[in-house]
Parts: C-alpha cells; structure tokens; sequence
C-alpha cells in the first residue's frame, strides 16, 4: 500500500509541475488577491470632502473651521451661501456641509451657537463615519478652545477611550487576516475540485481505476500533494501579511499553522467532494467559485459583521468553514493565542473536514457508473 500510495503522489507532484494552473492557484493567486485587497480595498475613511458654510466670517467662525483644516479625515471647501454647498454635494462633489451662521460669535458667546451639519445619506455607513469624525473634531476644538481661555471644558461625562486589539485603527489589519481565509478557501476548493474532474475528462481515471490502487488510496494520493501545495500558498500570504503589510502577529506562528492546516483539510475535502460529484472542470470551478469562495467573502464575517445579518442567514454561517477559520486567524493576529475562542472553532473545523471527507469517501466509487 505504501509502495502503490508513493508512486500516485510522486505522479500528481509530476502532474503539478507540469500544469502551471495548479501553481498559479497556490501561489501566483495570493499574490494578485492580496495587493488588490490590501492596497485596494480600505474601510478607513480619509480626505473626505467637507463644504464649509460661514455666513459670517470672524475669528471664532475661523477658529472653529480650523479643527476641520488640519484633520487628515477631511478635504475642506468652502462656499459662500448654503445653496451654493447644496449644489456641489447634488452634483458629487463634496459628501457632508457645516454651516455657521451669521449670529454664530454672538451666539458662542450668549448661550452656545447651534452648527448645522448636512450629510449626503445615499452610502449611509459613510455618513455614519462623517457624523462621528466631525463630532470628534468639534470636542477637539471645545477642549482648545476652553484651554485658550484659561478655563476647563465642563461636561457631565468624561469619556476615557481606550481601542483594543487594533489601536491604529488600521481596517488592513482587519481585512489581510480575514483574506487569508478566503485565499485559503480558493485553494484548497479550487486545486482538488478541478484535479479529479480532470481525471475524468482525460481519460485518466479510468486507468486508475484498474490499478489495485483503492479508492481510499486515490483519495490520499490526490489530497496530501494539494495540501502541501496550500501550505506553501499560506506560507506565501503570511509572509505578504507580516513584512508587506505589517499586521501584527500577536499570537503564535505554530499554531496559525495548525489550525490553518485544519482549514486547508476541510477546505480540500469540499473540493474533492465536488469533483467527486462533478466530472467536468469547467462545472466543477463553477461550483467551487459559487459554493465556497462566496459563502467565504460573504458569509464568514471577512468584511460583513454576522450578528448584524438575519437570523436565517446566521444559522447558515455555522455550516461555512470560513466563518471559524476568520475567527482564529483574526485572534491570532490582532488578539493573541485566545484559548477560548481558538479551541471551539478548530473543534468546528475538525468536524466540517470530518463531513466533508466522509461525503467524498462515501460518493466516490471505483467504478466508472
């Protein structure tokens, strides 16, 4: 059995050098993935485009508007009358106006002047970030300007912040870990579910099939050279995360790669279940792109927040590998070696793969039928 198992991997790492598609998946994919997302892709809002409205210029008016200059958040313009800022913001150009109005000295002085911000509500996370960008930019300049008067900024509650886990507030470090999950998902589902569907398509199975070799014996001979191969994709995209990138590794390198190891089998099991099921490659990468990499981007709380999504919707997270696999990955990263969290969710993957490899033993047959 060893001898026969031997000589199958031998013949798919042959396989493997032959077919530039297989490397290009494990190696040249990560690559163009992780420079399109991390370089791309950002949740971080910066030079936001602000209309600034003073209807009556004056020392406070231009100290307040001061607060928005110096910001890296925002990009500021100004207008002369409200109607003209409306216009800009109907047309694009600028996503949220302040407006200050004539009385505004006198009514810092009197009793506070109330400032007027308008927001453009089409992409409403956005307007979101807005609104609390420029409600820290306005207590910055009330604590400045309280300081110039020689007096304290009175406030009933004082709120001391203190940001965990990702204290640069970087969306990189959030989004790089989750991407290596969906790499890893491509990968893995991509490289087996083509590989036996291929098999077919060739003619080669049917060689196989007459070889003493068991199908057991297929199995392992197909699963542990793609594996190796995925380990080396993972190698690839965590050595991209931590010196291109720069997101901190908290945890330990061992066990992301256990813990990944488990993911890649699941993830391998998945894809040998398709072709299992599937005898053509082009069908076959149909159902792996659809039926893993989705469900991974999607539903696995890579971008999306889960406890955000519908109940319905939730219950079907639990059945997507991804989803546990973002979970470990993003606590190793930005948390460290978090036992509570790590040790459910590879109890998760350890099953999944279980399922997913027991389905693949049990549909595939040594017969042509």
């Amino acid at each position: 059995m060893k001898m026969r198992l031997n000589g199958l991997i031998k013949k798919e790492f042959i396989q493997i050098i032959r077919d530039p598609s297989s490397i290009a998946i494990a190696f040249l994919m990560p690559l163009v993935l992780l420079f399109i997302f991390g370089y791309g892709v950002s949740l971080d809002s910066e030079h936001i485009p602000l209309g600034l409205v003073i209807e009556s210029p004056s020392a406070d008016a231009s100290n307040f508007a001061s607060s928005f200059h110096a910001s890296r958040y925002f990009e500021t313009h100004h207008f002369s009358t409200t109607r003209a800022a409306k216009q800009a913001m109907m047309e694009g150009q600028i996503s949220a106006i302040i407006v200050l109005k004539q009385d505004f000295s006198e009514e810092l002085r009197r009793s506070g002047a109330p400032v007027q911000l308008l927001l453009n509500g089409v992409d409403e996370n956005t307007a979101r970030i807005i609104s609390g960008y420029v409600d820290g930019a306005f207590q910055k300049w009330l604590e400045r300007d309280a300081d110039a008067r020689g007096m304290a900024l009175e406030t009933p509650v004082r709120i001391e912040q203190r940001i965990w886990y990702n204290s640069e507030l970087r969306s990189r470090n959030f989004l790089v870990p989750g991407l290596i999950a969906v790499i890893m998902t491509l990968i893995g589902a991509l490289l087996t579910a083509l590989v036996m569907a291929r098999e077919w398509e060739r003619g080669t199975m049917e060689a196989l099939l007459v070889t003493p070799l068991s199908m057991n014996e297929v199995i392992l001979g197909k699963l542990i050279p793609y594996f190796l191969l995925g380990m080396g994709g993972l190698a690839l995209s965590v050595a991209m995360a931590l010196w291109l990138f720069h997101v901190p590794l908290r945890g330990s390198l061992w066990l992301l790669f256990a813990t990944s190891a488990l993911f890649l089998i699941a993830a391998l099991g998945m894809g040998l279940l398709i072709s299992s099921v599937a005898k053509n490659q082009f069908v076959a990468g149909q159902i792996a792109i659809i039926g893993t990499f989705l469900p991974a981007f999607i539903l696995s709380g890579f971008i999306f927040d889960i406890n955000s999504m519908p109940g319905i919707v939730r219950l079907i997270t639990h059945l997507i590998a991804a989803r546990y696999y973002v979970s470990i990955l993003q606590t190793l990263f930005l948390a460290g070696n978090e036992w509570s969290v790590i040790l459910p969710n590879a109890g998760a993957l350890i099953l999944l793969a279980a399922i997913f490899l027991g389905l693949t033993w049990r549909k595939t047959k040594k017969r042509l039928e």
